[in-house]
């Protein structure tokens, strides 16, 4: 697949191997909506796998292609602090195809994942039924008003996952926006943090936010909590001797002490 990136700015490594691309994708707006022009007929979708979690890969709307690559250093994150607590429960919201709700439920975690999008719930679940696991416990809600509600029943947590986009609506017009709403919603998150809990980590793509200031945003809403932050960038590394990396993601990841 060619998936026009702006931040490639050097020569192709291997030219030779674009004109034998299966798929094409062809932006039609600045949000990076748009087709993908095909040279031969793909499958609707093709299994891959990450650990124990086996997902499908399908072309969507947005160039990318139902996961998020990159997101392999938070998923052997995640697998390590889940795996080091017994029967953890784990909070992922804006879940979509639920690759880090398997990686987490194949740990040992009862995982509760929570997204907007009925179709990506649906497609979560296909992965879930690939991937052979039970024990997640799907939500189609907008995440604020799930976080809201669970903070006035009381529920705890031992880890929360918070993926949240630039710019999105929920099942009933509810209006995202990261700048705007991420503060808010991770001081309701560190309310839903047990006593006893693990992690929380948040990653989000858009180019104007920063790991460093992620991290100052957990610092500020669990200043209360020992523990460690850590924060940084994922990105996808070219292979071969240059070795070039695109920068995808910013996350800040806080642990237990």
């Amino acid at each position: 697949m060619i998936r026009p990136e702006p931040q490639c700015l050097w020569r192709p490594a291997q030219p030779e191997l674009w004109h034998q691309a299966t798929a094409t994708f062809d932006p039609s707006d600045e949000d990076e909506a748009g087709n993908w022009r095909f040279t031969s007929k793909p499958p609707e979708t093709w299994e891959l796998g990450w650990g124990r979690a086996r997902f499908n890969a399908r072309f969507t709307a947005f160039r990318h292609l139902a996961f998020f690559p990159e997101q392999a250093a938070n998923w052997e994150w995640l697998e390590q602090a889940v795996s080091a607590r017994e029967r953890p429960r784990v909070l992922n919201l804006f879940g979509y195809t639920g690759v880090a709700s398997l990686v987490c439920a194949a740990a040992g975690a009862e995982v509760t994942h929570v997204d907007a999008s009925k179709k990506a719930v649906g497609w979560a679940r296909e992965n879930a039924a690939l991937s052979g696991i039970e024990n997640v416990r799907w939500i189609v809600e907008d995440a604020r008003k799930y976080v809201q509600r669970e903070a006035r029943r009381g529920s705890r947590y031992h880890g929360i996952i918070l993926d949240p986009p630039k710019y999105g609506r929920g099942p009933d017009g509810q209006v995202w926006r990261l700048f705007e709403d991420t503060p808010a919603l991770v001081e309701l998150c560190a309310e839903l943090l047990a006593d006893d809990a693990a992690f929380l980590l948040v990653n989000a793509y858009a180019a104007r936010i920063s790991g460093m200031a992620l991290a100052h945003l957990l610092a500020d809403r669990l200043k209360e909590r020992e523990g460690v932050i850590d924060w940084g960038e994922l990105g996808l590394v070219e292979e071969g001797a240059r070795g070039a990396e695109i920068g995808l993601s910013f996350f800040a990841r806080w642990c237990a002490a």
